[in-house]
């Protein structure tokens, strides 16, 4: 395969789905079983930085931080800093190709004591394609991108509980002017999130601990197209649930064990009518034949919200397109962190399942964290070798270290 051929396949694999790796039923016609759902702007739900991914990509209820916008907007209001940025890098399907890569850029600022505003940047790059004519003659190099700009704010309605909301500004240029799609242009959409989150400490057995619980919708907003015509495509929006428990084991050293689950708001897709040879019938007006579940070109609120009952195998199918991230952080001294996890997804919904690895490092104002991802599937796997690199600066008003 040369080099033109991997940036293909790695951008079929990023527009297909972001669930879909090893799947056929969207290439080869209708699977039995297999039954993954598909969004447009995919990178809006991958793990943006070091920490969470290490945590099996956890994050709707541990401790606030300067990313805290992507997992759960509600923590912001109870960052203990005053303000702060991060900045996350991650190559991306580093198994397929050498010059993809998603990056992530957030700030926060507390504005008192109850409430905070945060920004966020994410940046998409899938590298760059050098474009060819019938003749072999260059045409000149594409790179085909994608961002996202979001605003933030948070408030505490308790000293136990938050709210948060955010604005979201998506761009996605995936053709840019390559010829043989005249009509092509880049997708827009907003979108808003919504956040909850309630902790509470308490003493366990002597020690110091904390539970917290969290609650956050993502991502719900217009439908996104890119030609002229009316062929729009849902975006990931997304219900994230999730509890961490916090506990000191000593003086020194504390530990985290996390839970999230998350349920993608998006509709399922149908199963169609099918003749004696599998392949799937169309009525007088070219229109696939639903033979189970509910036609998927549907209003954005019917959609999003339907999502939830309109698996075409019923409940059963319905708790398939649940997932599961499970993840543990130890701290020595506020100062050095360990981090481990897994993410599970049915085999019928995308198959991803993988181990994640981290660790993180604070000095006064300064933050480095790393992950790692081990997917089941062995090193052949597109997300083999995912790497995430994490950068933090938190500055108290009296500009004294944090110990985030």
């Amino acid at each position: 395969m040369n080099h033109l051929e991997k940036k293909i396949f790695a951008i079929l694999l990023v527009l297909i789905t972001f669930q879909s790796f090893g799947q056929s039923s969207f290439i080869s016609g209708q699977d039995s079983l297999r039954n993954p759902i598909t969004v447009a702007v995919p990178f809006l739900s991958f793990a943006p930085d070091s920490r969470a991914s290490a945590m099996g990509d956890v994050g709707a209820a541990t401790s606030a931080d300067a990313n805290s916008v992507h997992w759960n907007n509600a923590k912001l209001a109870f960052i203990e800093t005053d303000m702060g940025f991060s900045f996350s890098y991650s190559p991306w399907l580093g198994n397929i190709i050498d010059d993809m890569s998603l990056n992530y850029l957030s700030f926060y600022k507390k504005i008192d004591q109850n409430q905070a505003f945060g920004l966020s940047f994410r940046y998409f790059d899938l590298g760059e394609i050098q474009k060819y004519d019938g003749n072999a003659t260059f045409q000149g190099v594409e790179n085909p991108n994608e961002l996202a700009f979001d605003g933030t704010y948070s408030r505490k309605l308790s000293e136990n509980m938050s709210v948060g909301v955010t604005a979201r500004f998506i761009w996605s240029n995936l053709a840019g002017d390559l010829q043989g799609a005249p009509d092509a242009k880049a997708g827009t959409s907003v979108a808003v999130d919504f956040g909850f989150f309630y902790t509470k400490p308490f003493i366990l057995s002597g020690k110091n601990s904390e539970l917290s619980l969290g609650a956050h919708l993502s991502n719900i907003g217009q439908k996104i197209t890119y030609s002229a015509e009316s062929n729009e495509n849902f975006i990931p929006a997304n219900f994230r649930l999730g509890s961490a428990f916090k506990t000191d084991l000593d003086l020194y050293n504390t530990i985290t064990f996390a839970f999230d689950i998350n349920k993608l708001m998006v509709p399922s897709p149908p199963l169609y009518q099918t003749d004696s040879d599998g392949n799937i019938e169309t009525d007088s007006n070219g229109d696939k034949i639903i033979a189970k579940g509910k036609d998927p070109d549907r209003s954005l609120l019917s959609g999003t919200f339907g999502s939830f009952g309109d698996a075409p195998r019923g409940f059963s199918e319905e708790i398939q397109e649940l997932t599961y991230s499970v993840g543990v952080e130890y701290w020595y001294r506020d100062l050095f962190a360990a981090r481990a996890g897994y993410f599970s997804e049915h085999k019928n919904k995308g198959d991803r399942k993988y181990f994640t690895i981290g660790a993180g490092f604070r000095y006064q104002i300064f933050g480095f964290d790393f992950s790692y991802l081990l997917p089941q599937g062995g090193q052949n796997h597109p997300l083999a070798d995912t790497l995430r690199i994490s950068l933090l600066f938190n500055l108290d008003k009296n500009g004294e270290e944090s110990t985030q």
